[in-house]
C-alpha cells in the first residue's frame, strides 16, 4: 500500500525551569542567589529529503515530540537546551494544519527546512529577581510551554514527467526502457500500486519520470486507486498518454481508453486536461502495417501529434526520448503551492494578549501562556514569590479587567487551574 496521506501530532520542547539557590561558600557571608536559566526546548523542524518517495516512515508512528530543555542550577549554570527535532519527508509533502485546514507549507524544493513549531523559553532563575528591597528571593520563572500541533500530510510527487494510461497498458514497461529503474511488470491490472520513478539521462541532460497507478472509470470519485494517483499528476510538467493500441477482445479501443482518461483528469480538475501531452501507441510490435494506419485513423483530427512505440522490442523509445528532450525546456517548473509562511508560528501561536477571561456555570476563568507561566513559577508557601506574583498581575491589569467584567470582592476566580478568591486591591502606578 501507498502511503500519500497521512496525520500525525508534533510537540516542540518544553523549556527548563529557572533555578532557585544561593550561593553558598566559605568565609562568603552573604553569597545571594545564584540560581541559572533554564534551557530552551528543542524545535520541532521539517526538512525535505529527496531520497524518500512515500509517508511509509508514518504509517506506525504518528506522535512525535522534542527534547524538552534541562533545568537551571547553582552557581548561575544554564540548563541544557533540548534537541532540535528534525522530521523528514519527501519532496512534494503539503503540510496542512489539520484542525484548521491551513496549508502552513510546501516541501518541494530537496533539502528545504522548514520550523515549524519553536521550543519554548527557558524560565529565569532567582538571580534576575535580586532587588535592593529583595534580596533573596525565594522563586524563579517555570520554563515555557511546548507547542502541539495535529498535522496532516499529503504526498504530492514532483517529475517532470507522469505516464497515465489504463491499467496494463505498458506504463512501467516504457519507464523500465526509458530508465535505470526496475518496476514490477506482469500481465496483469494495477501491476503499479504505488508511484515509481526513474531518471531518464541523455548526454548532460536528464529529466524524473515518475510511472502512476493505472486510472480506470470513475477514478475522479474514488473509484480504484482514484485521488492516490490523481493528486501526483497534479505535479506532472508533461503527462505520457500511454495506450494500448492493440487491445484485447472486450477491452477499450485505443480512442476510448485515450478518451476515458483524460475525463477522468477534467473530473478531478479541469486544468489537468490542458496540462501538455504526448499520446504513446504501445504495442505496434503486434499490428501490421494496415493495423497501424487504423489505429492513426482513429485519432485523426483528435490529436496533432503521437508515438508509436513498442516496449518490448525497443522501436521508437529512442524518438520518444528526444521529444520529451525537445519539449521540457519550453514548459514552465512545478507550481509551488503558497503556504502560510516562514512566520506561521508566530501568528498561529504567538498571543496578542497576556491573559484571557472566560466565564462557565457562574466560574470566571483565567487563561493564557503568559498567566499561566507566572502561576505555574509562584511558591505560594513563600511570601515574596506570592506578593510578586500579586504585583504582576496588578500591573498587567489583572484586578481591573475582572473588575470590569462584574468580578466582586469574596468571588472565586479560576487562575490556570488554582483558585484565588478576588480581594480588588487598587492598581499599582
Amino acid at each position: 500500500m501507498f502511503f500519500d496521506l497521512v496525520r500525525i501530532e508534533v510537540q516542540s520542547g518544553r523549556g527548563g525551569d529557572g533555578a532557585v539557590s544561593f550561593r553558598r561558600e566559605k568565609f562568603v557571608p552573604k553569597g545571594g542567589p545564584d540560581g541559572g536559566d533554564g534551557g530552551k526546548g528543542g524545535d520541532v523542524i521539517l526538512r525535505a529529503n529527496e531520497q524518500k518517495s512515500s509517508l511509509l516512515d508514518f504509517r506506525f508512528k504518528h506522535k512525535f515530540v522534542a527534547e524538552n530543555g534541562n533545568n537551571g542550577m547553582g552557581a548561575k549554570k544554564f540548563g541544557k537546551a533540548g534537541q532540535d527535532l528534525v522530521i523528514e519527508v519527501p519532496c512534494g509533502t503539503l503540510v496542512y494544519d489539520d484542525e484548521t485546514d491551513e496549508l502552513i507549507v510546501d516541501m518541494a524544493e530537496p533539502g528545504q527546512e522548514f520550523l515549524l513549531l519553536p521550543g519554548g523559553k527557558g524560565g529565569l532563575g532567582n538571580v534576575h529577581f535580586k532587588t535592593s528591597r529583595r534580596q533573596a528571593p525565594r522563586f524563579a520563572r517555570a520554563g515555557g510551554p511546548g507547542r502541539k500541533l495535529q498535522l496532516r500530510l499529503e504526498l504530492k510527487l514532483i517529475a517532470d514527467v507522469g505516464l497515465l494510461g489504463l491499467p496494463n497498458a505498458g506504463k512501467s514497461s516504457l519507464l523500465a526502457r526509458m530508465s535505470r529503474a526496475k518496476p514490477k511488470i506482469a500481465d496483469y491490472a494495477f501491476t503499479t500500486l504505488e508511484p515509481q520513478l526513474g531518471v531518464v539521462d541523455k548526454h548532460d541532460l536528464s529529466f524524473v519520470l515518475a510511472d502512476l497507478p493505472g486510472l480506470i472509470e470513475g477514478a475522479a470519485e474514488g473509484r480504484g486507486l482514484g485521488h492516490s494517483f490523481l493528486r501526483h499528476v497534479e505535479r506532472c510538467r508533461l503527462l505520457l498518454h500511454v495506450v494500448d493500441a492493440a487491445p484485447e477482445e472486450g477491452q477499450p479501443s485505443p480512442l476510448e481508453a485515450y478518451r476515458s482518461i483524460n475525463e477522468e483528469l477534467s473530473s478531478f480538475d479541469e486544468a489537468l486536461v490542458d496540462r501538455p501531452q504526448i499520446l504513446v501507441l504501445n504495442k505496434m510490435d503486434l499490428l501490421t502495417e494496415e493495423e497501424r494506419a487504423k489505429v492513426s485513423g482513429e485519432f485523426a483530427g483528435v490529436v496533432d501529434n503521437y508515438y508509436w512505440i513498442s516496449t518490448v522490442t525497443g522501436e521508437g523509445i529512442e524518438e520518444l526520448k528526444q521529444a520529451i528532450f525537445d519539449l521540457l525546456p519550453s514548459l514552465p517548473a512545478v507550481e509551488i503551492s503558497e503556504g502560510a509562511g516562514e512566520d506561521w508560528q508566530l501568528y498561529r501561536f504567538e498571543e496578542t494578549e497576556p491573559f484571557y477571561i472566560e466565564e462557565e456555570d457562574g466560574q470566571v476563568y483565567l487563561y493564557g501562556d503568559w498567566i499561566e507561566n507566572l502561576t505555574n513559577s509562584t511558591n505560594f508557601d513563600d511570601w515574596e514569590s506570592f506578593h510578586y506574583f500579586q504585583k504582576e498581575l496588578r500591573r498587567k491589569g489583572v484586578n481591573r479587567a475582572l473588575r470590569e467584567v462584574g468580578v466582586k470582592d469574596g468571588e472565586w476566580v479560576d487562575i490556570a487551574g488554582v483558585e484565588f478568591q478576588f480581594m480588588g486591591e487598587d492598581e499599582e502606578d
